[in-house]
């Protein structure tokens, strides 16, 4: 839904600040340079059991996941990061792009104005637009300045926060509730995205006390970033989690938003670290779904990194996410792509695996193969 999609829509001359990373697919490609970083404040809130040197930083998150075993070995507490310099077509996670926290809508919660209305009333710059109905229709989003009261009023999830601050301490308890798990496991912290390393002093305070504790530590990161962000991490992490999409530099511009080649310096840099480093894939049919595609980010692994790849994980492609586009009030960029059913992708999968262990590399399907870390 959109503003004009209400009959007498408030109108306020107060405009949203811009988010530097908001903007969809077709963007101008960022020079992480440029990218500021925002999810992260150095307010105070720790718990009480924290160490006093430790640094008081708090990161922002969009996500805490309990019990995840498809990003790194073991059970893991995963913590999925706000804000992202990539503009991939078929992102799953919108919710995880800019790096502020942001209401999202889910209307068919809405009691309705007449039988509550607290949303309204806590809405000081009118963004709530209502069905004649009476019931939540949207958020306008050039009015919203994020505030988030709307979300603390509302009483049925029909308004809910995208992002919540988490110091180190308040994290590190999270994950301490786990720790059986760990220890039975192999198990340990994945710490994701949007993008890991747009917040790397708290995720770098954060896998330090890990070590301390004796914690297993995994960044899933995109790459996009200064090398020398990536050098802060080799003392600290036990493994790295990265995407390879395609190898052509124009192609990923149009498809990703930005250019891949500081990515594959990232991943050079990674394997000549000799850091144990597992290489992701998501197949699409029309974009890397073929014998040439798959084989130059295999030639790429085996030549580049020298095959340093713990595993190469091909995941095929599937629509997910979009009810939380609808929450943003955005369009899901590939609502009309006509994607692999099963019985295509499981042959497509196996034919790519079969050519990329014939080049010396340990290809699999999916990211729910067992992962042994040596």
């Amino acid at each position: 839904m959109k503003p004009s999609d209400f009959a007498g829509a408030p109108v306020s001359p107060v405009r949203a600040p811009l988010d530097p990373v908001c903007v969809r697919s077709g963007s101008a490609p960022l020079d992480p340079a440029s990218v500021s970083v925002q999810g992260y404040s150095r307010e105070t809130s720790q718990a009480s059991d924290t160490p006093s040197s430790m640094p008081m930083l708090r990161g922002l998150a969009f996500n805490v996941q309990n019990y995840s075993v498809h990003d790194g070995p073991g059970i893991r507490v995963e913590f999925f990061m706000k804000g992202c310099p990539l503009r991939c077509e078929w992102c799953s996670n919108p919710e995880g792009i800019s790096p502020y926290p942001e209401p999202g809508s889910y209307p068919d919660k809405c009691m309705g104005a007449t039988e509550c209305g607290r949303c309204l009333a806590a809405c000081k710059q009118k963004a709530l637009l209502f069905t004649p109905e009476g019931t939540l229709g949207a958020i306008d989003r050039d009015v919203c300045i994020r505030c988030l009261a709307c979300t603390r009023a509302c009483l049925t999830g029909a308004l809910s926060a995208w992002g919540q601050y988490y110091g180190v301490g308040e994290a590190l308890d999270i994950i301490r509730k786990d720790r059986v798990f760990f220890e039975r496991t192999g198990g340990g912290v994945t710490v994701s995205g949007g993008e890991a390393l747009m917040q790397p002093e708290f995720v770098r305070a954060l896998f330090e006390q890990c070590k301390a504790e004796g914690i297993n530590t995994c960044l899933e990161t995109a790459l996009y970033v200064r090398p020398e962000i990536v050098d802060d991490f080799f003392d600290c992490t036990d493994l790295f989690i990265c995407d390879i999409k395609c190898m052509d530099d124009a192609t990923h511009r149009a498809r990703c938003g930005v250019s891949n080649q500081l990515i594959l310096e990232n991943l050079r840099r990674i394997a000549a670290r000799a850091a144990r480093l597992v290489v992701r894939t998501p197949v699409l049919k029309g974009f890397n779904a073929s014998d040439a595609e798959i084989s130059a980010i295999g030639r790429f692994i085996r030549d580049d990194l020298h095959g340093r790849v713990l595993q190469y994980q091909l995941l095929p492609y599937r629509q997910l996410g979009v009810e939380k586009y609808a929450s943003l009030g955005q369009e899901y960029p590939m609502q009309d792509f006509v994607g692999y059913e099963r019985e295509q992708w499981e042959p497509d999968i196996r034919h790519f695996i079969d050519l990329l262990q014939s080049m010396g590399i340990n290809a699999v399907s999916g990211n729910n193969q067992k992962l042994e870390l040596p």
